[in-house]
């Protein structure tokens, strides 16, 4: 960096230097031309006696006064100069005309204009790394790959865990890589695209790079993005420069990361078939599988978002294999606890299968994070070693948002809060087949003002009717709560994000799921992909079936509203003494939770002597939250999120893993 300013300064000096002796040329060109004096001035001057000395140079002529000022004149070819001179008593001196070669003076009078080229190269390489180099202006066509060597690659399949199927799959494109005779002589063919299909975070991106470093073959990786420019037939160019590059290093991998970028379907966009995108799609499908073989280069592919790829991509001969890496269950994230743990001095107390348990949900790259938030709170206290009670901070924070210290509530708000929470949390305890109650706080986090935390007892994979009308139920718990102490008119915002999900849960409940008695198991509502955020629509129901979905999904949140309204009424008792633990220590445990709904008091969390920074409880749980709910009773709109491992509820609807 210092070498490059140093060289750029360099540069700009010299070509100051050189325009300013330029200047200095043309300046002084310029001042002798205004001293320049008529032939027939000179010599009315030597007739009077004025010139005291002259230089004869050729057919110039310079001058000085007897004032001492200088003069210029040219002669031309007077005979009786010479004898004015002498008779006048004029210093003569004479040297002959200065001979310049024919090169010198084409460089003169060229030297402004190679100046001028010489500043736009300079420029022009500046900015755009030279004419055909490497993001130039006459570059546009070339690839954006970047290589990878097999020495610089070190990550392989044995750093790539909680994916034991994908890398089953990929296991032998590695072997046949090392190996390629093995499946030649058999006839055989190794497929020549593999498409990673996906979540964010799950390591799509790493298991493609492990396999290039268990082959040790050279790596060509690129972003869908990289290949789309705003002139058509740009992209295409940089395709096939790609694979020239990939066949001149064959064998090797070509990894697209985010292909539906470039790869969506045909025929949706503006423009019809003529379009930069389209254009190099079509370019991309040719090079894969087209008159030309590719015998040796390996395309790998990632996207979360395969439903909306071109279906020629997906044929065989192209991207023939699809790969599912989807989130890992338990026994994946304890591998993949154990490889970022590596990196870290973790205490004897740390147990990844345990911190597994709690983390359902959790992808490759948010499990990376937990380890390294963990790390950041022991650093953050001057700790040797990261500890159990690290990993529960951070994942508290991961889960629940940064606490907010600096806000102040006053004794009202929070008394409210309180009693929400425990409305939710009374409800959620009580409801069968609903997730037990895991941490309740009324301390500020992110853009809550309060959290309920729910834990699964183990991993799902399915909601069952009964479950989703649970949720329905805790998710009113912390309104009715509201309502019922501080009375109808006192009801708070603070329920409008629970009533958003609930509905959602209720209409797809109804709409797809086919959990209504009168509707029955029909599909009423579909995702509509093409529309903004993926919104649903109705699936051409006549108006009358509009009303009636309407009427069902009444039916539902009427009947679990109901429900958690009279458990409230008959457990008025644990919902004060819940409200009044969570005032005392901000944040309750299970343990405490417990003590609470068998009528005991609720007694002190299991380290309030080793408590957290900010008062909380730093108590570890059986297992981490399937459910946050994050309540705000105040004025802003807040953030809830349900979170497990398989499904998880997105606006209401479990999502397959």
């Amino acid at each position: 960096m210092k070498n490059d300013m140093l060289k750029n300064v360099l540069v700009w000096a010299i070509a100051a230097m050189i325009l300013m002796s330029v200047f200095n040329h043309f300046s002084s060109k310029g001042q002798s031309a205004s001293s320049r004096l008529d032939y027939s001035d000179f010599i009315d001057q030597v007739q009077q006696g004025q010139v005291s000395k002259v230089n004869i140079e050729g057919p110039t002529i310079r001058g000085v006064y007897i004032s001492g000022d200088s003069f210029t004149t040219y002669n031309p070819g007077d005979a009786g100069l010479m004898g004015d001179l002498l008779d006048n008593h004029v210093k003569i001196t004479a040297q002959p005309p200065e001979q310049q070669g024919v090169l010198m003076q084409i460089f003169i009078s060229w030297f402004p204009m190679l100046l001028l080229i010489g500043v736009w190269i300079f420029f022009m390489k500046s900015v755009g790394g030279g004419m055909g180099g490497k993001g130039g202006p006459m570059s546009f066509g070339k690839s954006k790959a970047k290589m990878l060597t097999d020495e610089q690659i070190k990550v392989t399949l044995d750093d790539v865990a909680g994916a034991d199927e994908a890398k089953q799959e990929v296991g032998e494109i590695v072997d046949f890589l090392k190996d390629p005779a093995k499946y030649q002589n058999l006839g055989g063919s190794i497929p020549r695209g593999v498409l990673m299909i996906g979540p964010p975070g799950t390591g799509k991106t790493l298991l493609a790079k492990a396999i290039a470093g268990e082959a040790q073959v050279p790596f060509f990786t690129i972003s869908g993005s990289d290949f789309v420019e705003m002139f058509v037939g740009v992209g295409a160019s940089r395709v096939r420069d790609m694979f020239e590059q990939a066949k001149a290093h064959a064998p090797c991998i070509i990894f697209i990361d985010e292909i539906d970028a470039v790869g969506r379907k045909r025929g949706s966009g503006m423009g019809g078939g003529n379009d930069e995108r389209e254009q190099t799609l079509n370019q991309l499908l040719v090079e894969m599988d087209g008159f030309e073989g590719n015998e040796g280069v390996i395309v790998i592919a990632a996207t979360n978002r395969a439903d909306v790829l071109d279906n020629a991509l997906l044929r065989p001969g192209r991207f023939d294999r699809q790969v599912t890496v989807g989130l890992p269950d338990i026994r994946g994230r304890e591998q993949i606890l154990k490889v970022h743990m590596r990196k870290v001095p973790v205490a004897d107390d740390v147990n990844p299968s345990y911190i597994a348990r709690g983390t359902p949900g959790f992808s490759g790259a948010d499990l990376a994070n937990l380890v390294n938030e963990a790390a950041l709170f022991a650093a953050r206290l001057n700790e040797k070693l990261v500890t159990q009670k690290h990993f529960e901070k951070a994942k508290d924070k991961i889960l629940m948002g940064v606490e907010r210290k600096s806000m102040v509530m006053n004794d009202k708000e929070r008394k409210m809060t309180a009693y929400h929470e425990a409305g939710h949390a009374i409800i959620g305890w009580l409801v069968p087949e609903h997730d037990p109650v895991y941490k309740v706080s009324i301390m500020p986090r992110g853009r809550a003002l309060g959290v309920t935390m729910y834990l699964p007892e183990e991993d799902s994979y399915s909601y069952s009717k009964q479950k989703l009308e649970s949720q329905l139920s805790s998710l009113y718990g912390g309104r009715i709560a509201e309502d019922q102490i501080y009375g109808p008119d006192m009801v708070t915002t603070g329920a409008s994000n629970d009533i958003e999900r609930a509905t959602a849960i209720a209409r797809n409940m109804v709409t797809k799921w086919g959990m209504s008695d009168d509707l029955g198991p029909l599909l009423y509502e579909e995702e509509d992909n093409g529309s903004f955020m993926g919104t649903s629509r109705n699936a051409n129901v006549s108006g009358e079936i509009s009303k009636q979905i309407d009427v069902e999904i009444r039916k539902l949140i009427d009947r679990n509203y109901q429900r958690a309204q009279n458990i409230l009424l008959e457990r008025a008792s644990e919902l004060e003494l819940m409200a009044e633990a969570l005032m005392t220590y901000e944040t309750i445990d299970a343990d405490q939770i417990k003590n609470i709904m068998e009528g005991r008091p609720s007694g002190e969390p299991k380290d309030w002597s080793d408590s957290n920074d900010d008062g909380t409880s730093a108590t570890p749980g059986e297992a981490a939250p399937e459910e946050v709910i994050q309540d705000n009773p105040g004025n802003d709109s807040r953030s809830d999120d349900l979170s497990g491992d398989g499904p998880v509820v997105e606006n209401g609807e479990p999502k397959a893993p």
